[in-house]
């Protein structure tokens, strides 16, 4: 397998293998456009006034943006994953649980998502749920099992049509309401608070952003990987909370393909639909696997398969299941990166060794109990939840590590 096709799932990716500029941007637009902002872009248009729900998105977005800009300069520089750069943090068996967390939600999006591209498409063509469900999990499948080069593929095909036919959908919804105007004097009847807001804002995609490392590595550069990320976050997720509440006000529908079908723009939105979901999915796939194959050491390809066929298999199960897990896992994702960064940043100050050099412990027992911090403080300390974890997490992780003289001595040590 050449280097152009290899993904180095189990070390890091090397210079020749790296990408420019505009492919990652698209990669990360297209995994930034995902259906769950939408929903909460929903939820915010209806709870919140025109100018607060700007404010909340441009906040959220801020944290969301900042949070995975420092991951994926970590991630540029050492050209590893998110769950090899845990092995630092976590040590190298320390590091199965982020994967375990990481890859476990990212098949449960997958499963949801191919459902939530077969009802929608069977209500406008009338083919049997099954046999739809059945080929988005192929197709979706097929373009993480190919890798980085079929991502990048895709979402330059994808992201240009989904920002094209769903800023034309929005145009058509906001002449529907009487203009700009009309919409913005709009009055919520169930108003929310900011902490709601940001805590809604923030945890939609927090889980997303703790694994911006599975596809920036491939980042000439530091500042492409930082520039491209920042840029997905503040355009691409912002377009999806935009995309949500215009719709959810217009037409008490927060997913631009169910406002599509709205406006009788059925061909546009199953190609929206469509693309929006799959460039989601193989990204959640190809991130999933890249997380099962550190824990297990196979290679990524075989686990894209098995966690495809699952996803797949257990789609509807998913759908009806798996979001009910999303408040568990606002809560125990964000601690990992939190980890991460100030590992990273403040404990190793830069100086990571070569992946083939680090002596890494078995388990780092004082990032599993900054992690375990995280979540209790986000579930327990009044406020942002995420943003609870995050500091948590991140504060305690720094002080033990200072505290047992643990700084610089663990990811420098060589064999």
């Amino acid at each position: 397998m050449t280097d152009k096709h290899r993904d180095y799932e189990l070390e890091a990716v090397p210079a020749n293998a790296r990408r420019g500029f505009w492919t990652l941007l698209a990669v990360m637009l297209g995994f930034t456009f995902f259906s769950a902002s939408m929903w909460a872009g929903g939820t915010l248009g209806e709870g919140l006034s025109l100018a607060r729900f700007a404010l909340v998105v441009l906040c959220g977005n801020l944290v969301l943006g900042g949070y995975a800009a420092l991951l994926a300069f970590m991630a540029s520089r050492t050209g590893l994953s998110t769950h090899l750069i845990s092995r630092y943090a976590f040590g190298s068996r320390g590091s199965w649980l982020p994967s375990a967390l990481l890859g476990g939600t990212q098949v449960g999006w997958f499963g949801v998502g191919v459902v939530m591209f077969a009802l929608p498409v069977q209500v406008a063509t009338g083919v049997d749920t099954l046999w739809l469900i059945i080929a988005g999990g192929v197709l979706m499948t097929a373009t993480a099992y190919l890798g980085f080069k079929a991502l990048a593929v895709l979402s330059l095909v994808a992201v240009p049509a989904i920002f094209v036919l769903g800023n034309l959908s929005v145009g058509m919804a906001v002449n529907e309401a009487g203009g700009l105007a009309a919409l913005a004097a709009i009055q919520p009847e169930n108003s929310l608070t900011l902490a709601v807001a940001l805590s809604t804002c923030i945890g939609s995609f927090i889980s997303g952003a703790t694994l911006t490392p599975d596809f920036v590595r491939f980042a000439k550069s530091p500042k492409i990987g930082v520039s491209t990320t920042l840029i997905a976050f503040f355009l691409g997720n912002s377009l999806m909370f935009t995309f949500g509440a215009v719709g959810a006000l217009v037409y008490s529908e927060s997913d631009i393909s169910q406002v599509m079908f709205a406006q009788g723009l059925i061909i546009p939105a199953v190609l929206v639909l469509g693309l929006n979901i799959w460039t989601t999915n193989d990204n959640a796939l190809y991130a999933a696997s890249l997380g099962f194959s550190n824990i297990t050491g196979w290679p990524k390809h075989w686990i894209v398969l098995i966690n495809g066929i699952v996803g797949t298999v257990f789609a509807l199960w998913l759908y009806n299941n798996f979001v009910g897990w999303l408040s568990f896992l606002s809560s125990a994702l964000p601690p990992i990166g939190a980890i991460l960064i100030a590992d990273y940043f403040l404990v190793a100050r830069g100086r990571y060794a070569a992946l083939g050099q680090a002596a890494f412990e078995t388990v780092n027992w004082v990032a599993v109990g900054a992690w375990a911090a995280g979540f209790a403080a986000a579930n327990l300390l009044p406020g942002i939840p995420p943003l609870n974890a995050i500091v948590t997490a991140l504060v305690i992780h720094v002080i033990a590590s200072y505290a047992l003289g643990r700084a610089d001595t663990r990811a420098t040590a060589t064999h």
